[in-house]
């Protein structure tokens, strides 16, 4: 009850506008979440990132459950990811929490510029997907399954510590790979094993920021508030706003946030 009592409108507008967003895009939680905090509100950059993963965590279980029940989750690819993230994420956060001790200050500014390079990798990846798709597709050809296999661990372990260091890339850039190892398997399936694969890893690094006091539960609870029927809302207004329009401009935000965030 204590934590109901101390909600602040501003954070649950801030959630119920990237909820809305994600809802509409399928992507944007933590690329717009994260520099929202750090930016606007002034959070931390360690708890902002240590937030957002609890906060991502909790809207993707929702969406990992309609995914499974309409059967849009592939079961395989979502444990090859999560082979490469897991430990690759404990062992992120290990090496964090024992610089963070030593020399906050520079691992603050390690976040900050992580976060930064983030954004723009994910503003390229959701503006040119398709050419990207394309491209790369036409010059490495078909894959074997061992070989998809084990680039799919590989994608895994770079999303967990990613994720785990600025809470951004397990959307576009998770994405923009699975479509290039697996151009076969229906787009529903993939965002579907791209949402589910998500829970457990912003679960686990979450999990890891809040033993390292680096979650602000109050601010969580209210972000929460507002980003639930947020995202229910972008859901129903997704089929009347046209992905050609709504991709750039998000794509531009983040680049002007990443640019933000540079200087």
């Amino acid at each position: 009850m204590d934590l109901l009592t101390h909600i602040n409108p501003l954070y649950v507008l801030s959630g119920l506008a990237v909820g809305v967003l994600v809802g509409l895009t399928g992507v944007g939680g933590g690329s717009l979440m994260t520099p929202l905090l750090v930016l606007l509100f002034g959070i931390h950059p360690t708890t902002a990132v240590g937030t957002d993963l609890l906060y991502a965590s909790g809207t993707k279980t929702v969406g990992t459950a309609v995914h499974g029940f309409k059967g849009t989750v592939q079961w395989g690819i979502v444990w090859r990811l999560a082979a490469g993230s897991v430990p690759a994420a404990a062992l992120t956060l290990w090496v964090l929490a024992g610089q963070e001790a030593k020399h906050a200050t520079a691992v603050n500014g390690v976040i900050t510029t992580a976060l930064a390079w983030a954004l723009v990798a994910t503003a390229i990846a959701m503006l040119f997907r398709k050419t990207i798709v394309a491209f790369v597709t036409r010059r490495i050809g078909a894959l074997s399954p061992r070989v998809t296999t084990v680039l799919t661990i590989v994608l895994g372990a770079i999303l967990g510590a990613l994720v785990s260091l600025t809470s951004v890339g397990a959307g576009a850039l998770g994405m923009t790979v699975l479509l290039i190892l697996y151009p076969k398997t229906d787009t529903a399936r993939l965002v579907g094993s791209d949402i589910a694969h998500a829970v457990p890893l912003t679960l686990i690094a979450g999990i890891g920021h809040w033993m390292m006091g680096s979650v602000d539960w109050r601010l969580l609870v209210s972000l929460l508030c507002g980003s639930i029927p947020g995202i229910v809302i972008g859901s129903l207004l997704a089929v009347r706003m046209p992905d050609r329009v709504l991709r750039p401009i998000l794509a531009g935000t983040l680049a002007l946030v990443a640019l933000k965030m540079m200087t």
